[in-house]
């Protein structure tokens, strides 16, 4: 079994006793990884999961167990509150966040009934944030089914959003979890502010890579790292632990939001339209890093098709050829991997257990995600 220092980085970018990522065929417009089966990786003879399912494996019994736990927390003696959550509860998603935060704890000793209110704390917030997205954004659908203020409009959608907040908010101070609340807490004020930057931004399109990456630090990455966090803060007390965990979801966070960005580049389905993010003039990594390295006449060109209000499909299909041809796709890619690497290193100083293997594959399976 290797010791502490057995995932810190080799110089091509993956953790020392991995393998170094072997060649993909290309399927985005540049040459970004393709999203086939994932390389076999090991450690000490050990397999390293890169599946959801693997990942998921080393708390499998402590996610079937949250699941009860989280359906008795969304529980209403009002009828309609009550039909409405459950329905929520249908919307099943991939329940990345409970397991970051109970494989977070788990490296540090047994799943808690504070893990548990963590992750629920997580799920709450998160749910309750993409409910009120959903009326901002009109939205008709979540996870291939109606969305809350498709069927009950708007103002059901708002309220039930706040008492998901309200219920989260009172499961963590009725059990004094005060140090989990200033950590969610905080997560959701990044988040807000991240998303009104982006959209301060937006409207004048000049958003360079530092721009970029405050945002997506804290629109996406913010709760990431609050869920490793989290789980860390439930099972030790030993800041630098919990520090250490932090900086992998942070890392984790911006590798997955780098990962989403290349999809709107990709030929294949990615589990959202193709070019959604240049029809809604926003700048990603891949798109600003060429916009950087083209010629005036280049930039000016690819500007005043971005700034079209309605993009046609040869539109966008320049667009994404000018990011290819310009190092777009390819300079994001290397700095998703880099992170993802970074990530890894915050795990060196971990004992090593079956938690923290899954946690290492969860940076692979980040990068090579089909959506």
């Amino acid at each position: 079994m290797p010791d502490a220092t057995s995932y810190a980085q080799r110089g091509d970018g993956t953790p020392d006793g991995l393998p170094s990522r072997p060649d993909d065929t290309r399927d985005e417009v540049s040459g970004d990884s393709s999203d086939g089966p994932a390389p076999e990786l090991t450690v000490a003879d050990r397999p390293i999961p890169t599946t959801l399912e693997g990942i998921r494996q080393p708390v499998a019994a402590e996610l079937d167990h949250f699941r009860e736990y989280f359906r008795e927390s969304m529980r209403s003696d009002h009828m309609l509150l009550d039909k409405i959550t459950q329905y929520v509860l249908r919307q099943k998603g991939k329940r990345i966040r409970p397991a970051l935060v109970l494989l977070s704890a788990k490296q540090f000793g047994e799943v808690t009934e504070t893990s548990y209110r963590a992750a629920a704390l997580v799920e709450l917030l998160h749910t309750a944030t993409l409910v009120h997205d959903d009326v901002v954004d009109d939205a008709e659908t979540r996870r291939g089914m109606f969305s809350i203020n498709a069927l009950w409009k708007n103002k059901i959608g708002v309220l039930l959003g706040d008492f998901l907040l309200s219920r989260g908010l009172l499961l963590s101070l009725d059990h004094n979890d005060y140090d989990m609340l200033h950590t969610l807490s905080d997560a959701v004020r990044r988040m807000s502010e991240g998303e009104l930057l982006q959209i301060e931004k937006s409207r004048f399109l000049d958003i360079d890579e530092d721009t970029y990456f405050r945002i997506i630090s804290d629109k996406t990455a913010s709760l990431i790292a609050a869920c490793t966090k989290a789980g860390a803060l439930s099972a030790t007390k030993e800041e630098t632990d919990v520090e250490r965990m932090r900086v992998f979801g942070e890392k984790l966070g911006l590798a997955f939001q780098i990962r989403d960005d290349l999809f709107d580049f990709s030929m294949q389905d990615a589990g959202k339209p193709i070019g959604i993010d240049l029809q809604e003039k926003k700048l990603t990594l891949p798109v600003i890093v060429a916009l950087r390295e083209a010629s005036k006449r280049s930039r000016k060109r690819i500007m005043r098709i971005i700034k079209k209000d309605e993009k046609s499909r040869s539109d966008l299909k320049e667009v994404a050829m000018f990011v290819g041809d310009h190092g777009g796709i390819d300079y994001a890619r290397t700095r998703m991997e880099e992170l993802a690497g970074e990530a890894r290193d915050a795990l060196a100083g971990s004992p090593p257990s079956p938690a923290r293997d899954a946690l290492v594959g969860l940076t692979e399976y980040t990068i090579r995600r089909k959506r």
